[in-house]
């Protein structure tokens, strides 16, 4: 199927990361952002006594997984929900390797039904669940203030123009409110100087702030990732693909949060039951190379970060 034709990001690097915990045998893996499943498709062709788990609150990404996994049936089970609700997924389980690959999968970049893209006309919507009785993104861009723009656009999309870019926002809404991808796209590009020049479309970082604050994922992110941690078997290991740089920076410091001793800086002997129970495996963030930036644009911002239990609980 040309659904199936995506790359997903990072392969190999990341089924290499997984690897000393999702290939010993009885191994289970968790893909908390299954999308397309081509991570976790990939996982379990080179991992043969893998099971897996696939979370994702779009109904259509999990039913095309599904025919996606359909050769490695037995093996893997589906769920739609929100990645923060691992806990009740798994119950008391706990598993070998997780993977998080955040922001937007394939299919819903790729589908104008979602609302997502700024290159065409569609309602703005930008809900990843699909329930058309959520916030959209038209409720978010018609009712906050700029003050609420302005900062939405600034921490979520690290757009430098974030001010004016809200000022225009709230301008045209008095006369015309938004319904459209297109007219928020319009509206954006004329406010920032030389918009037309950035690469890239000069709306990117505010569809982005916009639908992060549709989706509440920096808080479902927030939310996941102490549960991930949590949910982690001796040895086992979670892996976090984030194309944000505010993603990113909170994964960096859960990661440093857990795989530091809990003890005063200085102290010569840290007791066991004091001891880090994590170790960071990757040095910094891992990037695409630009070969694979060159194959599949939607992988230059990706950083990769990944983290293994070495210790159980403490007590």
């Amino acid at each position: 199927m040309a659904a199936f034709t995506h790359v997903p990001v990072l392969c190999e690097e990341v089924l290499s990361l997984l690897a000393p915990a999702v290939s010993r045998p009885g191994a289970h893996l968790v893909d908390a952002t299954i999308g397309l499943a081509g991570h976790a498709a990939a996982a379990l062709e080179r991992f043969p006594d893998l099971t897996l788990t696939g979370i994702d609150r779009d109904p259509e990404a999990i039913g095309l997984a599904g025919e996606r996994l359909a050769p490695y049936a037995g093996r893997w089970n589906l769920v739609q929900a929100t990645y923060d609700t691992l806990p009740a997924i798994l119950g008391r389980g706990t598993v070998d390797g997780i993977l998080f690959d955040l922001g937007l999968s394939s299919l819903q970049i790729d589908n104008p039904a979602g609302g997502f893209a700024y290159a065409a006309d569609t309602p703005l919507t930008m809900r990843m669940d699909r329930d058309v009785h959520g916030v959209t993104a038209a409720d978010v861009v018609n009712t906050y203030s700029a003050t609420e723009l302005a900062h939405l656009f600034r921490v979520y999309g690290d757009e430098p123009h974030a001010g004016r870019i809200a000022t225009a926002i709230v301008e045209h809404r008095r006369t015309h409110p938004f319904a459209t991808t297109a007219e928020l796209a319009e509206v954006v590009a004329a406010a920032i100087p030389g918009g037309t020049t950035r690469r890239g479309h000069p709306a990117k970082r505010v569809f982005q702030a916009v639908r992060m604050e549709v989706n509440d994922e920096r808080a479902l992110l927030a939310r996941a990732l102490p549960a991930a941690l949590a949910a982690l078997n001796l040895g086992g290991r979670l892996v976090v693909l984030s194309y944000h740089s505010g993603e990113d920076r909170l994964v960096k410091r859960q990661f440093a949060a857990a795989s530091t001793d809990d003890v005063p800086r200085g102290l010569p002997e840290v007791p066991a039951t004091s001891a880090a129970r994590f170790t960071v495996v990757t040095r910094g963030a891992v990037a695409a190379s630009d070969a694979e930036v060159a194959d599949n644009p939607r992988a230059r911002p990706a950083r990769l970060r990944a983290i293994e239990r070495i210790r159980e609980d403490r007590s």
